[in-house]
Order: structure tokens, then sequence, then C-alpha cells
């Protein structure tokens, strides 16, 4: 009796703690958060619309064949996928376009970086906008959100490159000795879920304009006509004879300690390298 007692409780345990803890859950999976409003890394497609899809899905997809194991992948808020991993136990992972930072490899190990990006600023299509060329691509200064109220996704880079330009607060960004490009201009920022709540906000007349990485911008305003975007610079001064853009890494977080997940994704990430990550974001973009 008392052993039928005890297997019994333990298994209450496990369907109580199945919702927050994996030591119960599949030892053959990895669970991967996401937020899957970050098009091409993730988003919702395939064919019934509704299936998380991306170039980070795929990503973990072959680490999962790399393992032997499946892998589940859960959306959620961006802002919570950084403490979800550290605590290690709903997570194995998080995959979602996450840029390294120092006050995140604090809490989670990160990847090797995977993919490159800046940050973009998109307007409505109608709106007047002075730019630039930098080569292939157009660009606006910050200082051509001067006094607009400004959207962003939380606790993404958006988020800290414009507080940090209008609070001119230092913070974690290459860009330290260049913060506050929009002090005193009565610009503001709004935090939105995700980048497109952000966006459809510009065409509700709640901001003027939306910060976010650059290949969901281009996703964005190639899926809609009522928009453009351009890349947002930093002006040129005695330590820099050209403007230039901000720049981040994304990688691939994982629990501390975590050896074998964090090798086989670096494994996987090796073997695609540069080329195989563009192929990745071509697929998710539609351009091949």
């Amino acid at each position: 009796m008392k052993k039928f007692l005890i297997a019994a409780l333990s298994a209450v345990l496990c369907v109580v703690s199945a919702l927050s803890m994996t030591a119960c859950a599949d030892p053959n999976a990895i669970y991967v958060d996401t937020n899957a409003y970050f098009a091409p890394f993730e988003y919702f497609g395939g064919k019934s619309g509704k299936e998380i899809v991306g170039v980070d899905v795929d990503i973990m997809n072959m680490v999962g064949e790399h393992l032997g194991k499946k892998v589940v992948f859960e959306n959620t808020k961006f802002e919570v996928i950084i403490d979800n991993v550290a605590q290690g136990k709903k997570y194995d992972c998080g995959a979602a376009g996450i840029t390294i930072t120092e006050e995140r490899k604090a809490k989670v190990a990160f990847s090797d970086p995977y993919f490159t990006s800046v940050q973009y600023a998109i307007f409505p299509a109608s709106a007047e906008v002075a730019s630039s060329k930098d080569g292939d691509t157009d660009y606006v200064l910050w200082g051509a959100l001067a006094g607009k109220t400004i959207g962003y996704q939380r606790d993404t880079t958006g988020d800290i490159y414009v507080n940090l330009e209008i609070n001119g607060e230092k913070g974690e960004t290459p860009e330290d000795d260049y913060i506050g490009q929009l002090q005193g201009s009565s610009a503001s920022g709004v935090g939105y879920d995700s980048a497109q709540l952000a966006v459809d906000a510009i065409g509700a007349n709640q901001v003027d304009a939306v910060v976010v990485d650059k290949l969901p911008a281009e996703y964005i305003v190639n899926n809609n006509k009522n928009y453009k975007c351009y890349a947002v610079y930093y002006p040129a001064d005695a330590d820099n004879a050209a403007a230039y853009p901000t720049e981040e890494q994304y990688a691939i977080c994982v629990t501390k300690g975590n050896k074998e997940l964090l090798d086989a994704i670096n494994s996987v990430l090796a073997g695609l390298g540069e080329a195989g990550i563009n192929a990745l974001v071509a697929k998710h973009l539609g351009i091949n």
C-alpha cells in the first residue's frame, strides 16, 4: 500500500508540475521557448497557419535531429524568455532572434552568434522622411525620429535603443558614447508585445514610427504597402568619418550547464555557416 501511495503521489506531482517543470516531461525532447511574432525567424505559418515556423525553428529542428530528440516549441512573450530559460524548469533553450547582451549572458549561456542585424525604423508610406544612401542601404539618422512617438517591442534591442536615445542613460550597446540622440526633442516611446502590434499602432495613429530589427521590419513592410522602412544610423563624428548603423548579434540561449545541447546547437550552426543561414532567411522571406 505504501509503495502504491508513493507511486500515485509521484504521478500527481508530475501532472501538477507539468506546466512549470520539465522533470516529468519527455527526456527525449528539447523544449524551446520562442515568440512567434518575429518573422522570418519565428512566425505562425505552415499549412494550418497555426504552426510555429521560421529560421530559428529550422535550426532547432536540425539540432533535434543531431541529438535524436524531438523538438517542442512554445510561444510566450519575448520579455519572459531569458528568465524562463535561466530557470531551466520548463524550457531547455530560447530561440527568438535573441540579441547577445552582457545582462543576458549573466543569466543564460549563448550559442555562437549566427546572424548580425541592425535597427530599422518603420514609417507610414505617406510620411515625408529625409533619407540617405549607404551603398544599397537607405537610411535615416536618429534625428528623423525627433519629437515622434516611437513604438517598439518590449524587452528587445529596439526597446533598449529607443529608450537610450530618448533618456540618454548608459546601457549595453556599442553606441554607449553616442546615446541621447533624441534627448530633449519631446520624443517618447511606447512598448508593445510584438513588432506587428507596434506597427498596427501606426495605423491607429497611436505612434508615428516603430523601431525594430531589420528583417522583421522588411518582412512587415514587404507585406503591407502602407508602410516603408529605413535603417537607423548614428551621425558621423570625430571618430567616424561617415554615418554608421547599430549592430547586434543573434544567438540561441540555453540553460547554463546544459553543455550537450549547447554543443549540438553550435555544431549545427557551424555546419550551416553564413551561407546556410542566409538560405534559411531567404526561404522564409519567400525569395528563393
